[in-house]
């Protein structure tokens, strides 16, 4: 099945997911599940598939979905899986013991897996449009351009806002704040005055030692 669609003339890209540890049987039924699918509907089948080739032929897409939009400029809502194909590769052989000193032989199957993706056509283009206008929805691209814009205009209403701001009330609320920085320097300042004198008088008000006593103080006795 390689080589139907020639990707010098359509745009598209291909990925290719060599000596995967599985038989090519078993990825061809996965595979036969994606093949003509536009992208959400291959994610989707792979998404709910049982066997465990989806897990590999789901990033065999992935690939190259991510080479379609990096290297080709292709927006991924304009993609589907042209072709996909698993080639065998190489047998791994192994030896299991049996009974009576025998060994039976181990075929452990191994295959490459390829996916190509490419763009619908303007007519298929158009019919989605179509349906996605009549559905109400957007593409991904759509919300992507939407979420954009929201943004953007966001920002600007945020500088509108601080333009608007006058600088007189940057003024009041320096103004505003130096005040309480010197209240909060006259409360210290008070304070330390007000312990000051606590103290002062605390020394005052403490008895003194008796002095020696002196000779009239003896002859009075």
């Amino acid at each position: 099945m390689s080589g139907l669609i020639d990707l010098d003339t359509v745009a598209g890209a291909r990925s290719t997911h060599k000596f995967a540890r599985l038989s090519a049987s078993k990825a061809r039924v996965v595979l036969n599940l994606i093949r003509d699918a536009d992208l959400e509907q291959a994610r989707e089948e792979l998404q709910f598939c049982d066997r465990a080739a989806a897990t590999v032929v789901s990033k065999v897409l992935e690939s190259a979905v991510s080479n379609a939009e990096n290297n080709e400029n292709l927006s991924a809502d304009e993609l589907y899986v042209a072709e996909c194909w698993a080639d065998e590769g190489p047998t791994l052989k192994r030896w299991r013991p049996r009974a009576r000193g025998r060994a039976t032989r181990i075929n452990k199957r191994t295959c490459h897996i390829t996916v190509v993706v490419a763009q619908l056509s303007d007519d298929e283009l158009e019919m989605r449009a179509t349906r996605l206008a009549a559905s109400g929805r957007r593409s991904a691209d759509q919300d992507r351009a939407a979420r954009v814009a929201a943004s953007k205009e966001t920002e600007e209403e945020a500088e509108v806002v601080e333009a608007e701001i006058p600088e007189d009330a940057t003024t009041d609320d320096n103004s505003a704040e130096t005040e309480a920085v010197n209240e909060e320097a006259d409360s210290s300042e008070t304070e330390t005055a007000d312990e000051e004198q606590t103290e002062t008088e605390n020394a005052e008000l403490e008895p003194t030692e008796d002095a020696d006593p002196t000779d009239e103080d003896e002859k009075e006795a």
